[in-house]
């Protein structure tokens, strides 16, 4: 599989953050895998006061680190999702955090309850065993997947990711 994308969303707290890391972990050892994460309150920080790579993003100015091992990006421009797949170019697989109205395929995440104004947005949900299910009116057309079953999720993954 070269360059296909899947989306995740959900409430906070609900398991996006972990999930994408499991899947992340187990497809990594066969596969190149590129994270984008939506910061919608524009809350993370990523580099450290004091630092020369701070203080040259602290200019205002479009700011590239490169080392042996990484080379980290610090842009004042938010980028449309093309963009960055363009920035990032080389992988497999592309994990979405966020960005719910992306047009790609989503599988919404729930622990404890599911809130079915997601349902508009995704294609599968996934939940673990504390939530009740026969509570819900579940989609025909959503598939349901097992939280904690990480193989069958990539499974879905593998079949249902847009090319792009």
């Amino acid at each position: 599989m070269k360059r296909a994308a899947i989306a995740f969303t959900g409430p906070s707290n609900s398991g996006k953050t972990t999930l994408i890391e499991k899947i992340a972990r187990a497809l990594i050892p066969d596969y190149r895998v590129a994270i984008v994460k939506h910061d919608p309150g524009d809350k993370a920080r990523f580099d450290v006061a004091g630092k020369d790579s701070y203080k040259f993003f602290a200019t205002g100015a479009e700011t590239v680190v490169v080392s042996p091992a990484r080379t980290t990006y610090f842009s004042h421009r938010s980028k449309t999702i093309d963009q960055i797949i363009d920035m990032i170019e080389d992988f497999d697989f592309l994990l979405v955090e966020g960005l719910k109205t992306l047009p790609l395929p989503r599988i919404a995440i729930f622990r404890e309850t599911i809130d079915e104004s997601y349902f508009q947005y995704a294609d599968a949900i996934a939940i673990n065993k504390s939530v009740d299910i026969t509570l819900h009116r579940i989609p025909d057309d959503l598939a349901v997947l097992d939280l904690n079953d990480t193989e069958k999720i990539i499974a879905w993954i593998q079949s249902h990711a847009k090319k792009v």
